[in-house]
């Protein structure tokens, strides 16, 4: 299905609050029993004031209004966010498949362990699972996954550290 005035973009200033937003409404609706680690005012402030400026921040819009977020950090996939109301709608593959083409040589993230649909989702865009831990180098101290894309290779989860 085509989504009707949609544009992924390189985030600006001006972005920051609505890339805050989005981030805030996913993580309260895709990780209800995860601790988060600060508050909505200080999620809203790291945003504007480290994440969009200083970091490669994508924008998902629809007809002018913020759907998606996405920041690139070296070979991380540090972040990437929908807004609950457009899950299914192919915008998450579309920010994976942009992440890619500007990582060609490969990509890494982690998502928290209690997660299933991100994993789900990683996992069918070709990225492999290769380490996980009991959250003691996260804020939220959540048991999480690391998971890896690289072109044409992939590491078996059974190398990784528990």
């Amino acid at each position: 299905m085509e989504i009707e005035n949609f544009v992924v973009r390189r985030a600006v200033d001006t972005d920051a609050t609505a890339v805050a937003e989005v981030w805030l409404r996913s993580f309260t609706a895709a990780l209800p029993s995860v601790r988060r680690a600060h508050t909505d005012d200080q999620v809203r402030s790291w945003f504007r004031e480290v994440v969009v400026p200083g970091q490669e921040t994508w924008v998902a819009t629809v007809a002018g209004s913020t759907v998606g977020m996405m920041v690139l950090d070296g070979e991380h996939l540090d972040q990437l966010y929908l807004d609950p109301a457009w899950h299914g709608q192919g915008i998450g593959s579309r920010l994976v498949d942009l992440a890619k083409q500007r990582r060609p040589a490969g990509l890494a993230l982690w998502t928290f362990q209690v997660n299933e649909p991100a994993r789900r989702f990683y996992e069918s865009h070709g990225f492999v699972a290769v380490e996980r831990t009991d959250g003691h180098r996260n804020e939220e101290h959540e048991p999480d996954i690391r998971y890896v894309w690289r072109p044409g290779k992939h590491e078996p989860l059974s190398t990784c550290a528990k």
